[in-house]
């Protein structure tokens, strides 16, 4: 079990980045976790060691490096703002699907490839909020190395936008699942089942789920809306995803 920081030299810049796995003696595979929009603090930590912990060597990039540097965001401090959005504005104005999912990734995957612990060629990727968006958008992207896709109360999933990651669909050869949070107006029932007919006509094999009663955030512990019973049923699903596909 450890756990380093790292930079990663992409097209904009260095990203920082955290890398964890597991103990005893590798290769292992490899994951990517893409965060939430309040970036990397203790409880992202904590969550990229407990999957590296289930056997994997998991990569957790820093999203926002290209905002410059920013003082770790408290969610309590970041909810009791009167504009939630306004309060991430210049950082989450920083990024989008195509710069992290394809151009950063790029970099991610190249890095993850000059490790001599990385056990085979095909990854996983996990994405939460902002993140799910973005690891879809990676497994549309790099189909010949995402093996498994997660989205976790993911948002804007099936837009109108050009960088919807429905878009990618037909370019898709891995494993999806999503799991949406009830009453989520970032992924509303119009959209999930948009997504849901652009994967099944593209025949990507997924599964698409919405966890009953779990609101947006769901899998946060440092969120007011922290749903244990349902962040362990979020692990129970990742585990086994990345298990069926990567081990």
């Amino acid at each position: 079990m450890a756990q380093e920081q790292i930079s990663i030299r992409t097209n904009d810049g260095d990203c920082r980045a955290f890398v964890f796995t597991p103990s005893g003696a590798g290769p292992w595979p490899a994951a990517i976790f893409y965060m939430d929009g309040l970036a990397i603090r203790p409880t992202l930590l904590a969550m990229g060691q407990r999957l590296a912990d289930a056997g994997y060597v998991v990569l957790l990039p820093d999203l926002f490096y290209r905002a410059g540097p920013y003082e770790p965001l408290d969610p309590k401090v970041v909810f009791a703002a009167p504009d939630v959005r306004a309060a991430l504005g210049h950082l989450m104005g920083s990024t989008d699907n195509r710069r992290a999912g394809a151009e950063d990734t790029r970099a991610f995957i190249a890095y993850l490839d000059s490790r001599s612990d990385i056990a085979g060629r095909k990854i996983g990727t996990t994405g939460y909020c902002m993140g799910g968006a973005i690891s879809l958008t990676a497994a549309g992207t790099f189909p010949d190395r995402v093996a498994a896709a997660a989205s976790f109360h993911g948002g804007a999933l099936a837009t109108d936008s050009p960088l919807s990651p429905h878009l990618l669909a037909p370019k898709m050869q891995g494993r999806v699942y999503v799991a949406g949070a009830d009453k989520d107006n970032s992924y509303p029932p119009e959209m999930a089942e948009r997504l849901e007919k652009a994967l099944t006509d593209a025949h990507v094999d997924h599964r698409c789920e919405i966890y009953p009663g779990a609101l947006h955030g769901w899998t946060m512990e440092d969120f007011p809306v922290y749903d244990k019973p349902a962040a362990e049923r979020h692990w129970d699903e990742l585990t086994k995803l990345f298990g069926a596909t990567l081990n």
